[in-house]
């Protein structure tokens, strides 16, 4: 495909269509990295559902983001024709598609941008003008790498895989604040751990293994484990908590997500389901635990060499379902000791 020449000026101007989940919008941003240094003076803008917008927004390599407002103006309906004359007034030269959706293209398309980059997916081939064919092995690859072939399919070359995640400077304040008040990381490490998921139940380790493994932590290190999630998460929280008398800290549900990616970043260990927290201590280069069971071990990997992955190989995973239909083996077989001991070997460091 040829090269996408684009007027290298500050008149230059390109959206980035955002992922729509945080583990994915963190994985894309190695391509907001590649298409700055491919068009260091264009304006680049973010389009993002409101709940990824904390990925981008203090992100260097972006001007603006702009916020796709998908419960109020830009509702599916009438709302599609809002937000596609929302982006027309913005007058973009390349729109750059990370969410392979059909809505995405169409958008583009009715926008008038006149450069349309994305996979062919989704009978989406008539919609772009820069359409790259999806070769089948990237599906056997890291989702990273999925995301950075739609620019070298373009000619567009890749800026690396390694995540970038930055941290406002407001949000590292109050972290700090946060570990003063409750005495963490004095004389103990700092230690959390992620026991959510979204999508369903089949990729979350049991509360009362998440519950016995705090207690391990509070026994061996002093020190009470920070329990993170969103609101849904808040009263897996309290569960475990209350399994785990003393040893915890919930804050799931209780911070911006901005936040919990500032209060992650002052972990020494993070023990984590595979979600998109476990991308952000990876991006965040935070030692982390990844308790694996449905999901797929290879395309959706922590990327930082300081992970390690629990994970017992049954027939059956990955199955990637919601909800496992039988005895849920693949996180029945992970044992508190095993993901100790994965933990202590960074604490130990």
């Amino acid at each position: 495909m040829t090269y996408i020449r684009l007027k290298d000026s500050v008149d230059a101007r390109i959206v980035i269509r955002a992922a729509n989940w945080v583990g994915d919008a963190i994985m894309t941003t190695p391509v907001v990295r590649a298409v700055r240094r491919q068009y260091p003076s264009a304006h680049i803008t973010v389009l993002a559902k409101p709940w990824v917008v904390p990925v981008y927004d203090t992100n260097p390599h972006v001007d603006e983001v702009m916020v796709y407002e998908n419960t109020g103006r830009h509702k599916m309906g009438m709302g599609t024709l809002r937000l596609a004359r929302d982006i027309r007034k913005r007058d973009f030269h390349l729109a750059v598609l990370m969410q392979n959706a059909f809505e995405a293209a169409l958008l583009a398309f009715l926008a008038g941008v006149p450069e349309r980059l994305g996979y062919n997916t989704d009978a989406r081939a008539l919609l772009l003008n820069r359409c790259v064919k999806m070769d089948p092995a990237l599906k056997k690859k890291h989702l990273i790498d999925y995301y950075i072939a739609i620019l070298t399919g373009s000619g567009i070359s890749s800026a690396g895989r390694e995540l970038e995640l930055y941290i406002g400077s407001a949000d590292k304040v109050w972290a700090d604040s946060f570990l003063h008040e409750n005495r963490l990381g004095q004389s103990a490490p700092v230690i959390g751990i992620n026991p959510g998921a979204t999508g369903g139940t089949a990729k979350q380790w049991f509360p009362e293994r998440y519950a016995r493994l705090a207690q391990v932590f509070k026994e061996t290190y002093g020190t009470k484990v920070v329990i993170f999630g969103g609101p849904a998460d808040h009263s897996l929280g309290e569960e475990i908590s209350a399994a785990a008398p003393g040893a915890c800290i919930n804050m799931a549900g209780k911070t911006s997500l901005s936040r919990a990616f500032a209060l992650i970043g002052r972990c020494d260990l993070f023990v984590t389901n595979d979600s998109g927290l476990m991308h952000a201590a990876a991006a965040l280069d935070i030692n982390q635990v990844a308790v694996i069971g449905s999901t797929d071990y290879i395309a959706t990997a922590p990327a930082n060499a300081n992970s390690i992955m629990v994970r017992e190989p049954v027939h059956c995973s990955p199955c990637l379902k919601d909800e496992c239909p039988i005895d849920h083996r693949c996180m029945d077989r992970i044992t508190v000791d095993a993901v100790f001991k994965a933990g202590r070997r960074f604490l130990r460091s």
